[in-house]
This record gives structure tokens, sequence and C-alpha cells, in this order.
């Protein structure tokens, strides 16, 4: 058992030890039994956190709502209008403010500082729930629905496909050097992690007794794969004209049935979503419309696979991201 975590922020998994993340690992597990056997857990009563998000998001504000509710906490969401942080209002101050009013903080939204600089001034626990760095929150949920479908997930090798360079890229990468799990991001040369970041992964993955490899090669990259993975290739928040030139850069990494096969027997697919798999969104039909394509990331039929568990993991931010306001409220 890993030194309590009450008090704590989660902004980034660096700042915590392999052992410290296989027990938020745990402890989803026991919620994720509570939850599904309708046992009470409302362990948290009389608590109150504050959602702020400056990027909007589906699985991350529901995911935190529900965990709240949950564990008995009361729960404010405030969106990029209802604010008046880094407008009229310093961050530093809205920090200190909120954090008279509220035990916890969530925060979601661009540079990584912003959600540091919470955490510095607001002397009550401070939650990454996505920033331009770091998606830890969607580690924790991917790491579980590995374990549950392998049944462990040390030794294992993940392989990111398409833009390495962005917060899910490179949190896959700290989460797999701290379990002991092979990472491989596969895309363009100039799209790879920070190479400090790099540096930094591959001393802890040695101490893990595993492997991270960055390589352009679609066919080595992902031989002897037992996850692949993959984002959208424009994040929220990027302008709409560089759709055109992401996806001249990223087709060649599209998860698509060739990959899947290249693949090792039994592998299976993850994305953190939302995904342009198909044309029932508004941007997928406009994407159609101007370079023809009917999917981007991922084929259809490799995300209606059985080979896909992106739901599973979808659900399982819900018992993560509870698992991680208990360990540091209570």
């Amino acid at each position: 058992m890993p030194r309590s975590l009450s008090g704590r922020s989660f902004l980034k998994l660096l700042d915590f030890t392999t052992e410290e993340i296989q027990y938020l690992l745990e402890l989803s597990k026991d919620f994720k039994r509570m939850k599904r056997a309708g046992t009470p857990h409302k362990y948290l009563a009389g608590k109150n956190i504050v959602l702020l998000f400056e990027k909007t998001s589906t699985r991350t504000r529901c995911s935190f709502e529900v965990a709240g509710n949950d564990l008995g906490m009361g729960v404010t969401y405030l969106d990029p209008g209802s604010s008046q942080m880094g407008k009229k209002e310093s961050l530093e101050d809205t920090a200190k403010v909120l954090g008279r009013m509220f035990d916890g903080i969530e925060y979601r939204g661009f540079d990584q500082q912003i959600v540091e600089n919470l955490a510095k001034h607001a002397g009550v626990p401070v939650w990454n729930g996505l920033t331009t760095d770091f998606h830890p929150t969607q580690m924790l949920a991917d790491v579980l629905t590995i374990e549950e479908h392998f049944g462990h997930y040390k030794g294992l090798t993940m392989v990111f496909m398409g833009d390495a360079r962005n917060n899910v890229a490179n949190s896959l990468m700290v989460v797999s050097a701290k379990l002991g799990i092979n990472f491989v991001a596969c895309g363009p040369k100039d799209n790879m992690p920070d190479k400090k970041l790099v540096d930094t992964c591959k001393k802890i993955a040695k101490e893990n007794g595993c492997t991270i490899t960055l390589t352009e090669d679609v066919k080595k990259g992902t031989k002897n794969a037992d996850v692949i993975y993959t984002d959208i290739w424009v994040s929220m928040g990027e302008p709409d004209e560089i759709w055109e030139q992401r996806i001249k850069l990223l087709s060649p990494y599209q998860v698509n049935d060739a990959v899947m096969k290249n693949a090792n027997p039994g592998a299976i697919f993850l994305h953190c979503l939302p995904s342009f798999h198909d044309l029932e969104t508004t941007i997928g039909v406009d994407i159609h419309k101007k370079f023809g394509l009917p999917e981007m990331e991922v084929t259809d039929k490799v995300f209606r696979s059985p080979q896909s568990k992106v739901f599973d993991e979808a659900e399982n931010r819900m018992h993560t991201i509870k698992a991680v306001m208990y360990a540091t409220l209570k």
C-alpha cells in the first residue's frame, strides 16, 4: 500500500510512483464492482467540487459529475462563459476563491501551467481533466481496460498511431514506462513526443523492464502489438484550415484492417473518443465533401469490430476518476 494520496493534486502521472498508480487502478476496480452491484458508496458526503471546463467534453464532464454524485458530493460545472478566470480575474485569485468554497477542483483546458498554477494557489486537490501536454485520467481508464481484457498489462506492447506529440501520446508513453508496458509511437518523424520527455520516459522504462520506441514505419511499428491506439487528427481548439495538412500527413497512419492483422492475434483497439469513423457527425460529413474521406483516423470496420474496446474504455473513465477523487479527498 502506498503512502496516502489525501490532499494531493492529480496533474500528470510523472508525479506518481508505479505503486501509487497501481493503487489507483485497484481502487478503480473496487468502485466498478460497487457500481455494478448497486452498492451505495457516498464516502465523501458533505464535500463539494467544481469542474472548470475551457474545453468541452462528453466523457470527462459526465465521468466527473456521475462519480462525484456517486460519492455523495455536490458538483458545480463552470463552462468557458461562466467564469472570469483569466479575463476579469487572475488565475491566482480564482484559485484562491474556489479553494475557499470547494474541496476539489477539476480543470480541462489548455496549457499545463494553468492546472499547475491552480494547484499551487488553491489549497485543495486539483485534477487535470486534460491539458495540451497531458491527459492523466484517460490513462488510468486505458490501462484498466487493457488489464480487464488481458488479465495483466506488464510486458504487453502498446502502439500509438498518428500525431504522437499530442497529450494522449505523451501520457500513454508516461504510463507505459511507469507500469512496464512497451510503448511504440508510430507516426511522422516531425510529430514525435518532445525529446526531453522521451529521455525521461526511457529512463523510467529501463527501471521497469520495458521499452520506448519511435518509428515512422507502420509495419515495423505495429508488429507484435497487443494494443493499437489512435486519436483524432485535429484536436479541439485547432483551426479548421489545418485539416487538409493533417489528412495528408496522417493518412498513412490510419488504423485499418491491415494494421490490426499485422498486430498480434487477439490485439485490441483503443481510442479516447470522439472518433471520426463514419459520416454520422457534421465534421465527418464536411471532411467527406471536401476531401472524399468516409472515415479518418480509424476505419468503421475496425471501430465496430470485436477487437474494439472503446466503450469499455469510455465507461472506465468514470470508475478511475472516482478513484482519483476519493483517494485525494478522503
